[in-house]
């Protein structure tokens, strides 16, 4: 198969208390898995399993709704895991990202709010992004279902390179929150890899 589920980089328990372990279980070996398998059933036989995954995003107007939808789905979760790490959390250590969320946000506090928010008031299942864009500025957006701001068929404002990604739908944390997304919003910001979010903000200045 073109495409395989990564491995969890912790363990699923080790984000307790803000995100239990039976959630992340569900989440990567059930939920994930179902994104990879139906991914690769979509492109069988196709030309598509000779291109990496952003390279199908990019173009994905082009393909399927199955492609769209599983692809996002495979894509935004790989990106996902690594953003998450036990004793994570606080603002970023690294001065070149904290200067540049200062800078584009006015302060750390600032973003967090823009970020939660965004998250908060995405309607039904999807993602709040932070993104940096052409001009090498960040920006915070949302996206619905499985959608991501490297694909062609997101709103221009939308468009970017996701550097930190929150997960809204309801299987991310419905068994702990229930229906309480603010909670599960609030907790998100205490297992963040700055480190992984710093690296991914690298890649995209010039």
């Amino acid at each position: 198969m073109p495409f395989e589920l990564p491995s969890l980089p912790y363990k699923p328990a080790s984000l307790e208390p803000y995100i239990d372990g039976i959630t992340m279980q569900l989440h990567h070996a059930k939920h994930h898995q179902t994104y990879t398998d139906k991914l690769n059933q979509a492109i069988e036989g196709t030309e598509l399993t000779q291109l990496p995954i952003e390279a199908i995003l990019k173009g994905v107007s082009q393909y399927s709704p199955a492609v769209r939808n599983n692809g996002g789905g495979y894509y935004n979760h790989s990106l996902f895991w690594p953003m998450l790490t036990p004793n994570g959390g606080g603002e970023p250590t690294r001065e070149e990202l904290l200067a540049g969320i200062q800078s584009q946000f006015g302060s750390f506090e600032q973003l967090k709010e823009e970020l939660s928010k965004a998250a908060i008031n995405r309607f039904g299942s999807g993602w709040a992004w932070l993104c940096v864009n052409t001009k090498e500025e960040l920006f915070v957006c949302s996206t619905p279902n499985q959608d991501n701001p490297i694909m062609d068929v997101v709103h221009e404002e939308a468009k970017g390179t996701p550097i930190l990604g929150l997960d809204v739908w309801e299987h991310a944390y419905y068994l702990k929150y229930q229906n309480r997304r603010a909670e599960y919003i609030e907790a998100f910001w205490n297992v963040i890899n700055w480190e992984e979010v710093y690296k991914l903000f690298k890649a995209t200045q010039h």
